[in-house]
Protein backbone atom coordinates (compact mmCIF):
# COMPACT_ATOMS: atom_id res chain seq x y z
CA UNK A 1 0.00 0.00 0.00
CA UNK A 2 1.23 3.77 -0.71
CA UNK A 3 2.14 5.34 2.37
CA UNK A 4 0.68 8.81 2.97
CA UNK A 5 3.64 11.71 4.06
CA UNK A 6 3.01 14.61 6.22
CA UNK A 7 4.74 18.06 6.86
CA UNK A 8 5.34 17.11 10.76
CA UNK A 9 6.47 20.52 11.66
CA UNK A 10 3.15 22.37 10.46
CA UNK A 11 0.67 19.40 11.16
CA UNK A 12 2.61 19.89 14.84
CA UNK A 13 1.94 23.39 15.22
CA UNK A 14 -1.73 22.98 13.95
CA UNK A 15 -2.07 20.62 17.10
CA UNK A 16 -0.62 23.11 19.33
CA UNK A 17 -2.69 25.58 17.91
CA UNK A 18 -5.44 23.42 19.21
CA UNK A 19 -4.29 22.48 22.48
CA UNK A 20 -4.25 25.79 22.93
CA UNK A 21 -7.57 27.33 21.97
CA UNK A 22 -8.59 24.49 24.35
CA UNK A 23 -6.82 25.70 27.36
CA UNK A 24 -7.12 29.06 27.06
CA UNK A 25 -11.02 28.52 26.83
CA UNK A 26 -11.02 27.37 30.36
CA UNK A 27 -8.92 30.27 31.95
CA UNK A 28 -10.09 33.37 29.87
CA UNK A 29 -14.39 32.26 30.35
CA UNK A 30 -13.50 32.47 34.28
CA UNK A 31 -12.40 35.98 33.83
CA UNK A 32 -14.97 36.78 32.29
CA UNK A 33 -18.05 35.25 34.14
CA UNK A 34 -18.44 38.78 36.02
CA UNK A 35 -18.87 40.61 32.90
CA UNK A 36 -21.13 37.86 31.59
CA UNK A 37 -23.41 37.21 34.51
CA UNK A 38 -23.96 41.35 34.69
CA UNK A 39 -25.00 41.52 31.01
CA UNK A 40 -27.14 38.02 30.82
CA UNK A 41 -28.16 37.03 34.45
CA UNK A 42 -29.26 33.95 35.66
CA UNK A 43 -26.16 33.83 38.78
CA UNK A 44 -27.82 30.82 40.20
CA UNK A 45 -26.52 29.03 37.41
CA UNK A 46 -23.25 30.27 37.35
CA UNK A 47 -21.15 26.71 38.03
CA UNK A 48 -22.85 25.36 35.45
CA UNK A 49 -21.31 27.29 32.40
CA UNK A 50 -18.28 25.36 33.73
CA UNK A 51 -19.61 22.08 34.46
CA UNK A 52 -21.55 21.74 31.41
CA UNK A 53 -18.49 22.41 29.50
CA UNK A 54 -16.52 20.01 31.31
CA UNK A 55 -19.58 16.89 31.35
CA UNK A 56 -20.13 17.43 27.79
CA UNK A 57 -16.03 16.98 26.85
CA UNK A 58 -15.74 13.61 29.37
CA UNK A 59 -18.55 11.97 27.53
CA UNK A 60 -17.46 12.40 24.43
CA UNK A 61 -13.78 11.17 24.78
CA UNK A 62 -14.38 7.67 25.14
CA UNK A 63 -16.48 7.50 21.50
CA UNK A 64 -14.25 10.09 19.74
CA UNK A 65 -11.05 7.39 20.62
CA UNK A 66 -12.62 4.73 19.57
CA UNK A 67 -13.62 6.95 16.09
CA UNK A 68 -10.35 7.84 15.20
CA UNK A 69 -9.03 4.45 15.41
CA UNK A 70 -12.05 3.08 12.81
CA UNK A 71 -12.18 6.60 10.41
CA UNK A 72 -8.62 7.81 10.63
CA UNK A 73 -7.40 10.76 12.64
CA UNK A 74 -8.47 13.59 10.92
CA UNK A 75 -11.42 13.35 9.69
CA UNK A 76 -12.41 12.91 14.01
CA UNK A 77 -10.17 15.98 14.58
CA UNK A 78 -11.53 17.89 12.49
CA UNK A 79 -15.41 17.21 13.20
CA UNK A 80 -14.22 18.05 17.24
CA UNK A 81 -12.77 21.65 15.99
CA UNK A 82 -16.21 22.30 13.78
CA UNK A 83 -18.10 21.59 17.18
CA UNK A 84 -15.58 23.67 19.24
CA UNK A 85 -16.13 26.67 17.02
CA UNK A 86 -19.72 26.11 16.31
CA UNK A 87 -20.28 26.57 19.87
CA UNK A 88 -17.25 29.09 20.42
CA UNK A 89 -19.55 31.30 17.85
CA UNK A 90 -22.86 30.41 19.32
CA UNK A 91 -21.55 31.12 23.20
CA UNK A 92 -20.81 34.39 21.64
CA UNK A 93 -24.17 35.25 20.29
CA UNK A 94 -25.87 33.69 23.45
CA UNK A 95 -28.67 36.07 25.10
CA UNK A 96 -29.87 34.20 28.29
CA UNK A 97 -27.25 32.00 30.45
CA UNK A 98 -29.39 28.55 29.52
CA UNK A 99 -28.36 29.38 25.85
CA UNK A 100 -24.87 29.99 26.89
CA UNK A 101 -24.90 26.89 28.96
CA UNK A 102 -26.53 24.82 26.20
CA UNK A 103 -23.80 26.22 23.65
CA UNK A 104 -20.94 25.48 26.00
CA UNK A 105 -22.44 21.89 25.73
CA UNK A 106 -21.32 22.43 21.94
CA UNK A 107 -18.46 23.58 22.79
CA UNK A 108 -17.25 20.86 25.47
CA UNK A 109 -18.16 18.13 22.47
CA UNK A 110 -15.71 19.54 20.47
CA UNK A 111 -12.87 19.36 23.06
CA UNK A 112 -13.49 16.06 23.55
CA UNK A 113 -12.08 15.32 20.05
CA UNK A 114 -9.17 18.10 20.25
CA UNK A 115 -7.59 17.00 23.22
CA UNK A 116 -6.82 12.86 22.80
CA UNK A 117 -6.86 13.25 19.02
CA UNK A 118 -4.36 15.54 19.16
CA UNK A 119 -2.56 13.59 21.45
CA UNK A 120 -3.02 10.07 19.43
CA UNK A 121 -1.94 11.97 15.99
CA UNK A 122 1.27 12.71 18.19
CA UNK A 123 1.73 8.79 18.78
CA UNK A 124 1.34 8.44 15.09
CA UNK A 125 4.02 10.80 13.69
CA UNK A 126 6.34 10.36 16.26
CA UNK A 127 8.70 7.28 17.34
CA UNK A 128 8.78 7.02 20.86
CA UNK A 129 11.74 8.29 21.24
CA UNK A 130 10.89 11.57 19.80
CA UNK A 131 7.13 11.33 21.52
CA UNK A 132 8.53 13.26 24.77
CA UNK A 133 9.77 16.62 23.73
CA UNK A 134 6.23 16.79 21.66
CA UNK A 135 3.98 15.47 24.19
CA UNK A 136 5.52 17.85 26.66
CA UNK A 137 4.89 20.83 24.54
CA UNK A 138 1.63 19.70 24.30
CA UNK A 139 1.43 19.47 28.11
CA UNK A 140 2.74 22.20 28.93
CA UNK A 141 0.19 24.79 27.32
CA UNK A 142 -1.93 24.47 29.71
CA UNK A 143 0.63 25.99 32.34
CA UNK A 144 1.22 28.89 30.12
CA UNK A 145 -2.99 29.03 29.11
CA UNK A 146 -2.90 30.11 33.23
CA UNK A 147 -1.23 33.27 32.59
CA UNK A 148 -2.32 34.13 28.93
CA UNK A 149 -6.20 33.45 29.32
CA UNK A 150 -6.74 35.97 32.27
CA UNK A 151 -4.17 38.24 30.79
CA UNK A 152 -6.13 38.27 27.39
CA UNK A 153 -9.61 37.85 29.17
CA UNK A 154 -8.88 41.48 30.76
CA UNK A 155 -7.85 43.19 27.62
CA UNK A 156 -10.57 41.60 25.62
CA UNK A 157 -13.32 43.13 28.55
CA UNK A 158 -11.23 46.84 29.08
CA UNK A 159 -11.41 47.24 25.06
CA UNK A 160 -14.12 45.24 23.36
CA UNK A 161 -17.37 43.08 24.90
CA UNK A 162 -17.56 40.15 26.83
CA UNK A 163 -18.76 37.85 23.61
CA UNK A 164 -15.22 38.48 22.13
CA UNK A 165 -14.18 36.32 24.61
CA UNK A 166 -15.37 33.64 22.19
CA UNK A 167 -15.17 35.03 18.54
CA UNK A 168 -11.33 35.45 19.09
CA UNK A 169 -10.85 32.36 19.18
CA UNK A 170 -12.43 32.11 15.79
CA UNK A 171 -9.51 32.52 13.65
CA UNK A 172 -6.82 30.60 15.24
CA UNK A 173 -9.26 27.57 15.93
CA UNK A 174 -9.60 27.62 11.97
CA UNK A 175 -5.87 28.11 10.91
CA UNK A 176 -5.48 24.83 13.19
CA UNK A 177 -7.94 23.02 10.92
CA UNK A 178 -6.59 24.33 7.09
CA UNK A 179 -3.01 23.33 8.90
CA UNK A 180 -4.27 20.29 9.83
CA UNK A 181 -6.03 19.22 6.57
CA UNK A 182 -3.30 20.32 4.26
CA UNK A 183 -0.12 18.83 6.33
CA UNK A 184 -1.25 15.99 8.08
CA UNK A 185 -1.94 12.09 5.79
CA UNK A 186 -2.87 9.36 6.32
CA UNK A 187 -4.06 6.24 4.27
CA UNK A 188 -7.05 4.70 5.98
CA UNK A 189 -8.42 1.33 4.81
CA UNK A 190 -11.68 1.16 3.68
CA UNK A 191 -13.39 -1.57 5.83
CA UNK A 192 -16.92 -2.23 6.78
CA UNK A 193 -17.14 -0.59 9.94
CA UNK A 194 -19.12 -1.43 13.21
CA UNK A 195 -20.19 1.51 15.49
CA UNK A 196 -20.61 0.05 18.90
CA UNK A 197 -23.41 1.99 19.56
CA UNK A 198 -25.16 -0.20 22.04
CA UNK A 199 -22.00 0.75 24.43
CA UNK A 200 -21.95 4.53 23.54
CA UNK A 201 -25.52 4.17 24.86
CA UNK A 202 -24.68 2.47 28.42
CA UNK A 203 -21.63 3.97 28.73
CA UNK A 204 -22.73 8.18 28.32
CA UNK A 205 -24.74 8.34 31.29
CA UNK A 206 -22.91 6.18 33.02
CA UNK A 207 -20.17 8.93 32.93
CA UNK A 208 -22.56 11.62 32.99
CA UNK A 209 -23.77 10.69 36.34
CA UNK A 210 -20.52 10.31 37.60
CA UNK A 211 -19.54 13.56 36.83
CA UNK A 212 -22.61 15.45 37.76
CA UNK A 213 -22.11 13.86 41.22
CA UNK A 214 -18.68 15.21 41.45
CA UNK A 215 -19.32 18.37 40.11
CA UNK A 216 -22.12 19.08 41.84
CA UNK A 217 -22.26 17.12 44.82
CA UNK A 218 -21.80 18.94 48.00
CA UNK A 219 -22.73 22.24 46.42
CA UNK A 220 -26.07 22.19 44.71
CA UNK A 221 -27.05 19.76 47.11
CA UNK A 222 -25.51 17.13 49.89
CA UNK A 223 -23.27 14.31 49.85
CA UNK A 224 -25.81 12.44 51.80
CA UNK A 225 -29.18 13.40 49.69
CA UNK A 226 -31.52 11.40 47.16
CA UNK A 227 -29.86 13.09 43.84
CA UNK A 228 -26.62 11.68 44.96
CA UNK A 229 -27.57 8.16 45.79
CA UNK A 230 -29.87 8.36 42.89
CA UNK A 231 -27.11 9.25 40.34
CA UNK A 232 -25.09 6.76 41.92
CA UNK A 233 -26.77 3.93 41.13
CA UNK A 234 -27.33 5.20 37.65
CA UNK A 235 -23.75 5.23 37.20
CA UNK A 236 -23.27 1.88 38.31
CA UNK A 237 -26.24 0.40 36.67
CA UNK A 238 -24.92 1.84 33.40
CA UNK A 239 -21.63 1.14 33.77
CA UNK A 240 -22.43 -2.95 34.68
CA UNK A 241 -24.78 -2.72 31.46
CA UNK A 242 -21.68 -1.35 29.56
CA UNK A 243 -19.16 -4.42 30.71
CA UNK A 244 -22.16 -6.69 29.71
CA UNK A 245 -21.99 -4.83 26.35
CA UNK A 246 -18.43 -5.11 25.50
CA UNK A 247 -18.17 -8.84 25.94
CA UNK A 248 -20.57 -8.92 23.15
CA UNK A 249 -19.36 -6.40 20.47
CA UNK A 250 -17.51 -7.08 17.59
CA UNK A 251 -15.92 -3.91 17.24
CA UNK A 252 -16.19 -2.42 21.29
CA UNK A 253 -16.14 1.09 21.96
CA UNK A 254 -13.29 0.62 24.99
CA UNK A 255 -11.61 -3.65 24.84
CA UNK A 256 -12.19 -4.80 28.05
CA UNK A 257 -8.75 -6.44 27.09
CA UNK A 258 -7.05 -3.12 26.78
CA UNK A 259 -8.06 -2.61 30.37
CA UNK A 260 -6.72 -5.79 32.05
CA UNK A 261 -3.27 -5.09 30.85
CA UNK A 262 -1.47 -4.24 33.79
CA UNK A 263 1.05 -1.97 32.88
CA UNK A 264 -1.95 0.50 31.03
CA UNK A 265 -4.10 -0.03 34.14
CA UNK A 266 -1.26 1.88 36.08
CA UNK A 267 -0.47 4.76 33.77
CA UNK A 268 -4.00 5.50 33.94
CA UNK A 269 -3.84 5.46 36.89
CA UNK A 270 -0.64 7.78 37.44
CA UNK A 271 -2.85 10.21 34.88
CA UNK A 272 -5.48 9.82 37.15
CA UNK A 273 -3.38 11.14 40.14
CA UNK A 274 -1.48 13.20 37.94
CA UNK A 275 -4.63 15.36 36.74
CA UNK A 276 -5.67 15.89 40.23
CA UNK A 277 -2.63 17.37 41.79
CA UNK A 278 -2.41 19.78 38.80
CA UNK A 279 -5.77 21.45 38.88
CA UNK A 280 -5.39 21.28 42.79
CA UNK A 281 -2.24 22.87 42.48
CA UNK A 282 -3.82 25.95 40.32
CA UNK A 283 -7.01 25.81 42.31
CA UNK A 284 -5.14 26.19 46.16
CA UNK A 285 -2.02 27.59 45.67
CA UNK A 286 -3.10 31.26 44.67
CA UNK A 287 -5.41 30.63 47.24
CA UNK A 288 -3.35 30.16 50.59
CA UNK A 289 -0.68 32.74 48.50
CA UNK A 290 -3.42 35.86 48.72
CA UNK A 291 -5.49 34.90 51.64
CA UNK A 292 -2.77 33.42 54.14
CA UNK A 293 0.37 35.25 52.70
CA UNK A 294 -1.29 38.51 51.01
CA UNK A 295 0.40 38.17 47.76
CA UNK A 296 -0.90 40.48 45.37
CA UNK A 297 -2.82 38.56 42.82
CA UNK A 298 -0.59 38.89 39.82
CA UNK A 299 2.29 37.14 42.06
CA UNK A 300 0.59 34.54 43.39
CA UNK A 301 -0.56 33.49 39.77
CA UNK A 302 2.85 33.40 38.27
CA UNK A 303 4.06 31.14 41.63
CA UNK A 304 1.35 28.51 39.97
CA UNK A 305 2.66 29.55 36.46
CA UNK A 306 6.33 28.34 37.63
CA UNK A 307 4.77 24.85 36.99
CA UNK A 308 5.12 25.95 33.16
CA UNK A 309 9.10 26.08 33.71
CA UNK A 310 9.33 22.30 35.40
CA UNK A 311 6.60 20.83 33.21
CA UNK A 312 8.75 21.28 29.13
CA UNK A 313 12.11 20.93 31.01
CA UNK A 314 11.46 17.44 32.66
CA UNK A 315 9.53 16.59 29.52
CA UNK A 316 12.69 17.15 27.28
CA UNK A 317 14.87 15.11 29.75
CA UNK A 318 12.45 12.21 29.79
CA UNK A 319 14.06 10.50 26.43
CA UNK A 320 17.42 10.56 28.07
CA UNK A 321 16.55 9.61 31.12
CA UNK A 322 14.31 6.54 29.67
CA UNK A 323 17.52 5.28 27.87
CA UNK A 324 20.09 5.44 31.07
CA UNK A 325 17.03 4.13 33.40
CA UNK A 326 14.27 2.71 31.72
CA UNK A 327 10.49 4.04 31.97
CA UNK A 328 9.36 2.52 35.37
CA UNK A 329 12.20 4.35 36.93
CA UNK A 330 11.65 7.82 35.18
CA UNK A 331 8.53 7.64 36.20
CA UNK A 332 9.50 6.74 40.29
CA UNK A 333 11.74 9.43 39.89
CA UNK A 334 8.84 12.02 38.54
CA UNK A 335 7.03 10.84 41.39
CA UNK A 336 9.86 11.44 44.06
CA UNK A 337 9.58 15.28 42.78
CA UNK A 338 6.16 15.24 43.02
CA UNK A 339 6.67 14.13 46.89
CA UNK A 340 8.90 16.56 47.32
CA UNK A 341 6.55 19.07 46.39
CA UNK A 342 3.98 17.86 48.16
CA UNK A 343 6.23 17.93 51.03
CA UNK A 344 7.25 22.20 50.71
CA UNK A 345 3.32 22.50 50.51
CA UNK A 346 2.24 20.56 53.60
CA UNK A 347 5.33 22.83 55.84
CA UNK A 348 3.52 25.95 54.13
CA UNK A 349 2.50 28.53 57.20
CA UNK A 350 1.59 31.60 57.99
CA UNK A 351 5.30 32.71 58.17
CA UNK A 352 6.21 30.78 54.81
CA UNK A 353 8.00 32.66 52.04
CA UNK A 354 6.12 32.80 48.33
CA UNK A 355 9.94 31.30 47.40
CA UNK A 356 8.71 28.13 49.07
CA UNK A 357 5.49 27.95 47.15
CA UNK A 358 7.14 28.77 44.06
CA UNK A 359 10.09 25.70 44.90
CA UNK A 360 6.65 23.50 44.97
CA UNK A 361 5.40 24.36 42.17
CA UNK A 362 8.67 23.91 40.20
CA UNK A 363 8.85 20.82 41.74
CA UNK A 364 5.23 19.79 40.98
CA UNK A 365 5.94 20.54 37.26
CA UNK A 366 8.64 18.72 36.82
CA UNK A 367 7.58 15.76 38.19
CA UNK A 368 4.32 15.64 36.04
CA UNK A 369 6.63 16.55 32.79
CA UNK A 370 8.39 13.16 34.17
CA UNK A 371 5.44 11.07 34.50
CA UNK A 372 2.42 11.87 32.75
CA UNK A 373 4.72 12.14 29.41
CA UNK A 374 5.54 8.76 30.77
CA UNK A 375 2.70 7.63 31.44
CA UNK A 376 0.97 8.57 27.81
CA UNK A 377 3.82 7.44 25.81
CA UNK A 378 3.69 3.66 27.35
CA UNK A 379 -0.34 3.60 26.90
CA UNK A 380 0.54 4.28 23.53
CA UNK A 381 3.65 2.14 22.63
CA UNK A 382 1.48 -1.22 24.00
CA UNK A 383 -0.44 -1.35 21.13
CA UNK A 384 -0.80 -1.31 17.37
CA UNK A 385 -2.59 1.47 15.39
CA UNK A 386 -5.80 0.59 15.53
CA UNK A 387 -6.11 0.62 19.47
CA UNK A 388 -3.98 3.70 19.97
CA UNK A 389 -6.76 6.33 20.37
CA UNK A 390 -8.80 4.65 22.45
CA UNK A 391 -5.97 3.88 25.04
CA UNK A 392 -5.10 7.71 24.24
CA UNK A 393 -8.75 8.55 24.77
CA UNK A 394 -9.15 6.67 28.05
CA UNK A 395 -5.55 8.10 29.56
CA UNK A 396 -6.88 11.59 28.62
CA UNK A 397 -10.74 10.71 30.64
CA UNK A 398 -8.12 9.39 33.39
CA UNK A 399 -6.78 12.70 33.75
CA UNK A 400 -9.92 14.60 33.23
CA UNK A 401 -11.42 12.07 35.78
CA UNK A 402 -8.61 12.99 38.82
CA UNK A 403 -9.19 16.53 38.22
CA UNK A 404 -12.57 16.57 38.76
CA UNK A 405 -12.41 14.33 41.77
CA UNK A 406 -9.59 15.97 43.34
CA UNK A 407 -10.86 19.20 43.01
CA UNK A 408 -14.48 18.37 44.77
CA UNK A 409 -12.76 16.33 47.26
CA UNK A 410 -9.74 19.21 48.35
CA UNK A 411 -12.79 21.82 47.84
CA UNK A 412 -15.00 19.62 51.08
CA UNK A 413 -11.65 19.38 52.59
CA UNK A 414 -11.39 22.90 52.93
CA UNK A 415 -14.97 23.98 53.50
CA UNK A 416 -15.30 21.26 56.02
CA UNK A 417 -12.10 22.40 58.42
CA UNK A 418 -13.19 26.25 58.16
CA UNK A 419 -16.17 25.13 59.55
CA UNK A 420 -14.86 23.51 62.47
CA UNK A 421 -12.17 26.34 62.84
CA UNK A 422 -15.04 29.42 63.22
CA UNK A 423 -17.64 27.26 65.39
CA UNK A 424 -16.97 29.64 68.14
CA UNK A 425 -16.91 32.78 66.12
CA UNK A 426 -20.16 34.72 66.70
CA UNK A 427 -21.44 36.96 64.10
CA UNK A 428 -20.73 40.49 65.87
CA UNK A 429 -17.39 39.22 65.43
CA UNK A 430 -17.42 40.27 62.04
CA UNK A 431 -17.39 44.24 60.30
CA UNK A 432 -20.91 45.32 60.51
CA UNK A 433 -22.02 42.36 63.36
CA UNK A 434 -24.85 40.78 60.32
CA UNK A 435 -23.20 38.18 58.80
CA UNK A 436 -22.18 34.77 60.70
CA UNK A 437 -19.29 32.22 59.53
CA UNK A 438 -22.46 30.35 58.11
CA UNK A 439 -22.90 32.86 55.52
CA UNK A 440 -19.61 34.45 55.00
CA UNK A 441 -17.72 33.08 51.97
CA UNK A 442 -13.90 33.38 54.13
CA UNK A 443 -12.02 33.12 51.33
CA UNK A 444 -13.36 35.43 48.60
CA UNK A 445 -13.10 37.99 51.76
CA UNK A 446 -9.83 37.36 52.35
CA UNK A 447 -9.22 37.63 48.62
CA UNK A 448 -10.86 40.94 48.33
CA UNK A 449 -7.67 43.40 49.85
CA UNK A 450 -10.37 45.97 49.66
CA UNK A 451 -13.00 44.46 52.00
CA UNK A 452 -10.41 42.62 54.24
CA UNK A 453 -8.85 46.22 54.94
CA UNK A 454 -11.97 46.77 56.85
CA UNK A 455 -11.82 43.98 59.76
CA UNK A 456 -9.61 44.19 62.71
CA UNK A 457 -6.77 42.98 63.46
CA UNK A 458 -8.20 40.23 66.12
CA UNK A 459 -10.74 39.41 63.10
CA UNK A 460 -8.44 39.10 60.21
CA UNK A 461 -5.93 37.11 62.26
CA UNK A 462 -8.93 34.71 63.26
CA UNK A 463 -10.17 34.44 59.16
CA UNK A 464 -6.70 34.22 58.12
CA UNK A 465 -5.63 31.34 60.85
CA UNK A 466 -9.08 29.63 60.00
CA UNK A 467 -8.18 29.33 56.07
CA UNK A 468 -4.05 28.54 56.91
CA UNK A 469 -5.16 25.31 58.47
CA UNK A 470 -8.08 24.90 56.09
CA UNK A 471 -5.75 24.93 52.96
CA UNK A 472 -2.87 22.74 55.30
CA UNK A 473 -5.46 19.99 55.30
CA UNK A 474 -5.49 20.00 51.53
CA UNK A 475 -1.95 20.39 51.10
CA UNK A 476 -1.33 16.74 53.33
CA UNK A 477 -4.18 15.39 51.22
CA UNK A 478 -2.05 16.46 48.24
CA UNK A 479 1.21 15.33 50.13
CA UNK A 480 -0.68 11.71 50.28
CA UNK A 481 -1.80 11.86 46.76
CA UNK A 482 1.30 12.42 46.01
CA UNK A 483 2.73 9.49 47.81
CA UNK A 484 -0.10 6.92 46.30
CA UNK A 485 1.53 8.12 42.74
CA UNK A 486 5.17 6.93 43.73
CA UNK A 487 3.28 3.79 44.45
CA UNK A 488 2.12 3.54 41.47
CA UNK A 489 5.08 4.16 39.92
CA UNK A 490 7.00 1.76 41.81
CA UNK A 491 4.32 -0.92 40.57
CA UNK A 492 5.16 -0.28 37.20
CA UNK A 493 6.08 -3.98 35.87
CA UNK A 494 9.75 -4.45 34.08
CA UNK A 495 8.11 -4.84 30.64
CA UNK A 496 6.61 -1.53 30.51
CA UNK A 497 10.44 -0.36 30.21
CA UNK A 498 11.15 -3.22 27.77
CA UNK A 499 8.32 -1.66 26.15
CA UNK A 500 9.92 1.58 25.00
CA UNK A 501 12.34 -0.86 23.07
CA UNK A 502 10.16 -3.41 21.47
CA UNK A 503 7.30 -1.94 20.33
CA UNK A 504 9.11 1.38 19.25
CA UNK A 505 9.13 -0.18 15.47
CA UNK A 506 5.25 -1.16 15.38
CA UNK A 507 4.62 1.82 16.63
CA UNK A 508 5.87 4.13 13.98
CA UNK A 509 4.05 4.86 11.43
CA UNK A 510 6.15 3.74 8.73
CA UNK A 511 6.19 0.05 10.25
CA UNK A 512 2.88 -0.51 11.39
CA UNK A 513 0.96 -3.51 10.85
CA UNK A 514 -2.60 -2.74 11.66
CA UNK A 515 -4.98 -2.67 8.76
CA UNK A 516 -5.11 1.37 9.07
CA UNK A 517 -1.69 2.75 8.83
CA UNK A 518 -1.23 6.22 9.75
CA UNK A 519 0.67 8.94 8.48
CA UNK A 520 4.44 8.30 7.95
CA UNK A 521 6.62 11.01 9.51
CA UNK A 522 7.82 13.51 7.14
Amino acid sequence: MKRASSHRPLATAALVLAMCLAAVEATIVATAMPSIVAALGGFAAYSWVFSAYLLAEAVSIPLYGKLADLFGRKPVFLLGMALFLAGTVLCGLARSMSQLIAFRCVQGLGAGAVMPVAATIVGDLYSPEERPKVQGALNSVWAVASVAGPVLGGFILEHLAWPWIFFVNVPFGLASAALLMLFFREAVTKTRVRVDYAGAAALTPAIAALMVVLVQGGTAWPWRSWPTLLLAAVCAGCTALFVRVERRAPEPLLPLDVLQDRTILLSNAGGLLGGGLAYALSSFVPTFAQGVLGVPATAAGLLVTVVSLGWPLASVLTGPAWRAWGQPRTAVLGSLFLVASGALLASAGAGTSPWQLGAASFAMGMGLGFTQTTYLVIVQSRVGWDRRGVVTSSHMFARILGSTVWVALLGGVLNQRLQQRLLGVSASTFAGGDVGPAGLDIVALLLDFERREQLGPEVFQQLQAALAGGVHAVFVVMWLTAAAALAVACLLPREAGQAFGASASRSRPEAAPPRRPPAAGG
